[in-house]
């Protein structure tokens, strides 16, 4: 055998070689830039918190998910029986409640339709025969028996659907209370309301929103402030005020403003206690600031202790300037009127010795932003230009008036209720010195009118006892 070969493994040659080189290739693309927007927004404490307790609530929700079991067939089935005529019941009274409905609105338009077409087209022959004297035609009649024993202190058209109005009940003996109701009735439907909410406290006012027409404020007797929803099928409040910020006296008027930067609803609120209130709607709350009390100058009064207080005055009536949005004016118990400003509130503007007696209403005329009208329990109805200390026309009703109210559609007619049931409708462009019409509108003596208002473009008025 031949010895077997041993490589050196130190035996290294080095070996070179050299390959083609490819050519670079460039590839290039051009696309169009993507759209930018800018987006920008103002974070709280409650969008915070909210946020996360809406979180909190998804997990809680997917945990019980979770533990729930999955039920065999058999209990399925037996769960299906069991379900099935409920359903198929709740079913047909949610079909038989919309054809029902439909039903009834076809019965009260068949039952009615003389006072439809009188409200139409009816016209007195007989007013050639008067001379600058007219009569006014009751039509509907809006009862109902829950509400036999309460008394209307409020009403107040809804500012989108123009057939529907909202009354406010309460009760002006101030020693027996009841419980107070909000009804909203329909031209479409005079035997029943079509909501109805009830409070613990009579309701003294209500006013609704104007670019929300499903919200509606009401001030009650113990001076507390609620909001209601028509959306919300509970009848209960949204918002009410507490304890701590709420009127100490009964809230006699209330008014919407417009939204403010954040876009909150708020209203104003003038009360007996002498405190004209600002209220917000935030996220969760009701919360209130006083824009203005109503000091009585030169009345101090001495405390236990000889100390001089300041004694305030008694808010009945507000209402805002049509066109200045800062300016109102305020009514008190003592017959002045105030001209105020929500951004100077430590003093009034001006300060009219209006009337003798309680200030009952006040009014911004519509199209003249100098005049406004005022009512009183003296008997009197006064007008008057803001830039004057004096009325421009005085009339005498010789009862108490209780509301007055300019006409939406004339800036010269202007139509008033007393406490002896009549009403009367003036046209300063037709007659100065005398009403148009002034007729009865309550049968029974022991009844009294004591709100009025007039419907925005169709010239009809509604009255409540």
């Amino acid at each position: 055998m031949g010895e077997k070969k041993l490589t050196n493994k130190f035996n290294f040659s080095e070996r070179a070689s050299q390959t083609f080189n490819n050519p670079y290739r460039e590839h290039e693309t051009q696309t169009e830039p993507p759209p930018r927007v800018s987006f920008s927004a103002n974070l709280t404490q409650w969008e915070i918190s909210d946020a996360y307790q809406q979180d909190f609530e998804a997990q809680q929700r997917e945990k019980n998910k979770e533990k729930q079991k999955i039920p065999s067939k058999k209990e399925e089935e037996k769960i299906k029986k069991k379900n099935l005529p409920s359903e198929y019941q709740g079913n047909d009274l949610s079909q038989v409640a919309v054809a029902a409905k439909i039903l009834e609105r076809m019965v009260i338009q068949n039952s009615y339709d003389e006072i439809a077409q009188d409200f139409k087209y009816w016209e007195d022959n007989s007013d050639e025969f008067r001379h600058q004297e007219g009569t006014l035609l009751p039509l509907w009649r809006f009862a109902h028996d829950e509400m036999k024993k309460l008394a209307v202190t409020s009403i107040c058209w809804n500012p989108y659907y123009k057939d529907m109005f909202v009354v406010s009940y309460g009760s002006y003996n101030f020693t027996k209370q009841p419980q107070g109701v909000i009804s909203c009735y329909s031209l479409k439907n005079a035997s029943f309301p079509e909501y109805s909410f009830s409070a613990n406290y009579g309701i003294m006012c209500i006013d609704v929103h104007q670019s929300s027409p499903y919200l509606i404020v009401a001030g009650c007797y113990d001076g507390s402030v609620l909001v209601y929803d028509l959306r919300d099928q509970r009848g209960l409040p949204v918002y009410y005020s507490s304890a701590l910020v709420k009127h100490a006296d009964p809230v006699w008027q209330t008014k919407w403003q417009k939204d403010d930067l954040d876009g909150n609803a708020n209203f104003v609120t003038i009360s007996s206690d002498g405190r004209v209130s600002h209220w917000y709607i935030m996220k969760s709350e009701l919360t209130c600031t006083d824009v203005m009390q109503l000091r009585i100058p030169g009345a101090v009064a001495e405390g236990p202790d000889g100390t001089q207080l300041l004694t305030l005055g008694s808010g009945t009536a507000i209402d805002f300037h049509p066109k200045q949005e800062q300016m109102f004016l305020i009514g008190t118990e003592e017959g002045r009127i105030h001209k105020c400003l929500l951004t100077y509130s430590s003093q009034f503007l001006e300060t009219y010795d209006a009337h003798h007696m309680a200030v009952y209403r006040i009014q911004w005329n519509p199209y003249h932003p100098k005049i406004f009208i005022s009512c009183s329990a003296d008997w009197s109805i006064k007008i008057w230009d803001h830039m004057l200390k004096e009325p421009l026309f005085t009339f005498d009703l010789r009862s108490t008036v209780g509301d007055v109210e300019w006409a939406p559609y004339s800036s010269t007619v202007f139509a008033a209720v007393t406490t002896d049931g009549k009403a009367h409708v003036y046209d300063l462009n037709v007659n100065k010195y005398a009403a148009l019409c002034s007729q009865a509108i309550v049968q029974k003596k022991e009844n009294k009118v004591d709100t009025y208002k007039l419907q925005q473009g169709v010239p009809y008025p509604s009255g409540g006892r």
